[in-house]
């Protein structure tokens, strides 16, 4: 008999429906579970089929300003502030950038096109609301998307990117140490908005990966300023990035004409512990931020650090 490959038996299963997904029934958590060496090997061999025609993202999917400051201040630490200088803030705690390269999002838009049409089962985002376009990110979801080439690129992005850049912007150090992250999509018909709401994560790193030409009405996010009492109302360009805090208060309005779609990265510390605490100060950026409760006194060296902490297994959903 011939045997079948990890990808033919990915393909043949049947994943654990929305409604049950919804009401957390346990045959939900088993299946992707007993299941996860299988779409692990299943994603492997996806890549290699499909090696000559599909994109193999990585780090040069990024601005090139970013890329160079951030090399930059690998390096040498002390040019941290070229990164820095790089966000614009939109309120204390929440800072704007481009992010992708505007000339290379489109093939990354091909590839997580394949990604959906490779009929592999992967599990929606349903910690919010079950997102039905999105995707699992990080190795320690359920269902996520386990192909070798994007881990390694999602890795980079949160070990080489976020990471310093929440440490250098938000003074998140000590609250850092594990990762999550999800895809999204805003539809008028469905998944239009997200009520007012905090992240249960020390920073979060919202980016944008609409194209160009691929326009869309509604769906502004508003940021609550606790220190003056306004919100902020932004709207999403194409390509770019929104981090802040996780406890930032914020919500997505209703879309109305074509759609957005989003990465969604989170850092925060060992057992889900995040910081705690807003009286105001300097970060060694200049930039205003809020006082957490993390050490007194860091150096750029160990902002430019990646912790030796294992993975744990308390992901947010």
């Amino acid at each position: 008999m011939k045997k079948t490959n990890a990808l033919a038996q990915a393909r043949a299963l049947t994943p654990p429906s929305r409604e049950a997904s919804l009401k957390r029934d346990a045959s939900v958590s088993n299946f992707w579970n007993s299941n996860q060496k299988l779409l692990e090997a299943a994603w492997a061999e996806w890549e290699m089929e499909n090696k000559d025609n599909l994109l193999v993202p990585d780090e040069k999917l990024l601005d090139s300003r970013l890329r160079q400051a951030i090399d930059d201040a690998w390096k040498k630490p002390e040019k941290e502030t070229a990164v820095a200088d790089l966000w614009e803030e939109i309120i204390p705690g929440v800072y704007s950038a481009q992010f992708f390269d505007l000339k290379r999002l489109a093939e990354f838009r091909d590839y997580l096109e394949a990604v959906v049409n490779s009929q592999i089962p992967k599990r929606a985002p349903y910690g919010i609301q079950l997102n039905r376009y999105g995707i699992m990110l990080d190795p320690r979801s359920e269902g996520h998307l386990a192909a070798p080439h994007f881990q390694a690129f999602y890795n980079a992005m949160m070990n080489r990117y976020m990471r310093p850049i929440a440490r250098l912007l938000l003074d998140t150090y000590g609250y850092d140490t594990q990762t999550f992250g999800f895809s999204i999509q805003y539809n008028p018909d469905k998944d239009k908005d997200l009520h007012a709401h905090t992240d249960a994560s020390a920073a979060t790193l919202n980016i944008n990966i609409n194209l160009p030409d691929e326009e869309f009405t509604g769906s502004q996010v508003d940021f609550h300023d606790k220190t003056t009492g306004k919100t902020v109302q932004t709207i999403f360009e194409p390509g770019k990035a929104i981090i802040h805090r996780g406890n930032v208060p914020h919500a997505t309005h209703p879309i109305i004409s074509g759609q957005r779609s989003n990465l969604v990265v989170w850092l925060y510390g060992d057992r889900m512990q995040i910081p705690r605490g807003s009286t105001s100060s300097y970060g060694s950026s200049g930039h205003s931020t809020p006082k957490l409760d993390a050490p007194e006194t860091i150096t750029a060296r160990q902002r430019w650090s990646i912790p030796d902490t294992p993975k744990d297994t308390f992901a947010p959903f």
